[in-house]
């Protein structure tokens, strides 16, 4: 009743500002109460006990090679009786220490609060209050041939 994706491999996030790159890994993303033709009747009736939904679940990481700075982030998947969907905790790490000065938790697509090792709490992000901001991405001519955008354009443009 569900269908899952494993991401693998990494990606790099640039922020030009301040010269600095971050390799991190992605979490999984799940369809969860996704009916399907084997045993129709059987999961249409059991769909009635919840709405579909999507999440994310599993382990990610972020690094920064320049500063040193790491997080581990962690997103929960919903237990299958009661729990919360869209959890997800993260430790920040500076560089060298095992200990993190920084613990996050909430929902990725909500509030997610800080606790900070100084006793300081405070709210990290609140996504629903972010405003939307128009991404730039370099023109399909300028892209190498597997930057994403160039290497699924076929894909997209049969999709549209």
């Amino acid at each position: 009743m569900s269908i899952g994706v494993h991401n693998i491999g990494q990606g790099c996030v640039t922020c030009l500002d301040h010269d600095e790159h971050y390799i991190l890994t992605f979490p999984n993303g799940y369809g969860r109460q996704v009916n399907a033709v084997i045993g129709t009747f059987i999961l249409n009736a059991l769909s009635i006990l919840t709405v579909p939904w999507i999440e994310l679940g599993g382990e990610c990481s972020i690094n920064c090679s320049k500063t040193g700075y790491n997080a581990s982030i962690v997103f929960h998947t919903k237990p299958f009786y009661g729990g919360k969907k869209h959890r997800i905790t993260a430790e920040i790490f500076s560089p060298n220490d095992k200990k993190p000065f920084c613990s996050i938790e909430g929902e990725w697509n909500g509030v997610m609060y800080a606790k900070y090792s100084t006793g300081e709490n405070a709210v990290f992000i609140d996504t629903k209050k972010m405003p939307t901001i128009k991404k730039k991405v370099r023109k399909l001519e300028d892209q190498d041939d597997f930057e994403s955008r160039c290497l699924w354009k076929d894909v997209t443009y049969n999709l549209k």
